[in-house]
């Protein structure tokens, strides 16, 4: 009979659909790594929360496994490249959560416009300071929102409500798309130089990380407010504290932290002008029931009827065609990952061409996979599942087209995206085991796509690779590979150097300045 483990104090309410549909259950709470390895291969299905970790020995251990869901979106407490390779589907509930956060988001700019929290405490402490808790109106203050996603657009609309100017960027939404809010979409600096409070709602990603940094803050308005329920590490700490220290900050609330729970002598807790809340962004008796019904619902289906949605680790294609499609998917949201890590402008059409023996394959699957690499740099709640919706919601055209010839190769796959700079494309191919780049930009060049990927554009004279080698063997970056490609004697040449070890933005801007190269670019691929 088929039996699930509900963890972490699942609601009531995703509980009962289990009773409904007659499936057999056992309820614990958070339950340790050692104990769960013990009893997991009890289950055919498990759902938890965020307290209890899946674990690689955990899992290595389970051969009746089937399926795990998280109640919410994040599944960092998952080890997915284990699950996938024991054929265990990961599901979640992405947009769970959309409201409660942006609600957050909102009584966290009221709390810092009229200093609730402060006068509260003081209050407690039997004082009477109404002087010492002077606020701020937020009607005709400008809100600015960084990441226009879900939980982005709900917090413009509750700012609109409150008569708020609200302003917005994110580099990957049409404008057109934002404007249809009522929301002005502009640069980042510009939203930074105009904006009295300033709320985060991006994934976590290379460009994201830190974010919020000194040279950020010296471009926003002096005595700004700053608000972060998205992720902790978008705050670089301790650029934050000597801008609350010179008075430059004027009040700052966080949800989330770079390390959760944050230290108890963490400086930010001495700041009377901050506020912090324990990640309560998806804390509401409203969405821990909307994900805990979610959550078994899918579960559900998948264990009685085979269907699989919200999966964030595998594509909803039968069980015999996984195998031929296996190298293709892989190799379809590698391309997708390689062009969404070079978008710096909207992107308005994802074009995925199949050529020779590619356009005989089951190709819808393989073009979410695209669409997944792609935004996947956009958005953390993108998935195999998802993907399209995602790409619906950001006005994004996608289209297939076939063709019997793939060129010099009896199998292709090209993806072009076309943005308001103009069109990129990126070609590759499955060799083997291997997956490989075989052109970009109609530039004839093979490189394989793994770990990470140095990509420099450069003038095809004498020297240039002299150079970049001597630069990244005198810091110690080991070089796995190198191709060169042309169109031109003395033209434009592209590079692509395999590394086996990261190149950070500060090496990056230091290549780009060497003689002779005019781009450089690190990319990485883990998918």
């Amino acid at each position: 009979m088929v039996k699930v483990l509900i963890l972490d104090n699942l609601e009531k309410a995703g509980v009962d659909v289990f009773t409904r549909e007659g499936i057999q259950i056992d309820v614990m709470g958070t339950i340790d790594a050692t104990n769960l390895t013990k009893i997991a291969n009890n289950y055919d299905g498990i759902i938890l929360r965020g307290a209890t970790t899946i674990t690689k020995e955990i899992l290595q251990q389970t051969t009746r496994l089937k399926i795990i869901g998280r109640a919410g979106s994040g599944t960092d407490n998952i080890d997915k490249i284990t699950a996938t390779r024991k054929g265990i589907v990961v599901m979640n509930t992405p947009g769970g959560n959309t409201i409660t956060t942006g609600e957050h988001a909102i009584a966290l700019i009221m709390a810092l416009a009229r200093k609730i929290p402060q006068a509260s405490a003081s209050m407690k402490e039997g004082k009477w300071e109404k002087k010492k808790f002077l606020g701020t109106e937020l009607t005709g203050k400008t809100l600015g929102i960084v990441g226009m996603g879900q939980i982005g657009k709900v917090v413009a609309e509750r700012a609109l409500g409150l008569k708020m100017v609200v302003i917005s960027y994110d580099p990957y939404v049409p404008p057109e798309v934002i404007s249809k809010l009522g929301v002005e979409h502009v640069t980042l600096d510009e939203l930074y130089n105009r904006s009295d409070f300033i709320t985060y709602h991006t994934p976590l990603t290379p460009e994201t990380r830190g974010i919020i940094n000194a040279q950020s803050i010296t471009k926003m308005k002096k005595e700004v407010y700053l608000i972060n329920c998205a992720r902790g590490a978008l705050i670089n700490e301790s650029d934050v504290l000597n801008a609350l220290e010179s008075g430059h900050i004027k009040g700052l609330a966080l949800d989330v932290f770079p390390i959760e729970p944050p230290s108890s002598n963490n400086t930010l807790l001495k700041y009377p002008n901050v506020i912090l809340t324990p990640h309560l962004g998806a804390s509401t008796i409203e969405a821990q029931k909307k994900v805990a019904i979610l959550i078994a619902e899918q579960i559900c289906d998948f264990l009685k009827e085979g269907m699989i949605r919200n999966s964030v680790n595998f594509p909803s294609i039968s069980a015999e065609l996984i195998p031929l499609l296996r190298p293709y998917l892989k190799l379809c949201e590698k391309l997708g990952s390689f062009q969404g890590q070079l978008l710096d402008s909207p992107l308005k059409e994802i074009r995925v061409e199949y050529l020779g023996d590619a356009s005989k394959l089951a190709t819808p699957p393989l073009t979410i996979s695209v669409l997944k690499g792609v935004l996947q740099h956009q958005t953390e709640d993108v998935n195999l599942v998802n993907a399209r919706v995602v790409a619906e919601e950001r006005g994004i055209k996608v289209t297939e087209t076939k063709g019997l010839k793939a060129e010099n190769f009896t199998s292709m796959i090209r993806v072009a995206c076309f943005s308001e700079r103009g069109e990129s494309s990126v070609s590759g191919i499955v060799f083997g085991s291997a997956l490989k780049i075989v052109q970009i930009n109609r530039f004839p060049i093979e490189a394989d796509l793994l770990g990470g990927l140095l990509m420099l554009h450069n003038q095809d004279v004498p020297g240039v690779i002299g150079s970049i080698g001597k630069f990244l063997g005198n810091i110690g970056i080991n070089i796995a590979g190198i191709q060169l490609g042309r169109k031109e004697l003395g033209g434009t040449a592209i590079c692509l150097i395999n590394v086996d070890s990261p190149v950070e933005e500060d090496i990056l801007s230091k290549i780009a300045k060497l003689p002779n190269i005019t781009s450089a670019k690190y990319l990485t691929f883990q998918c």
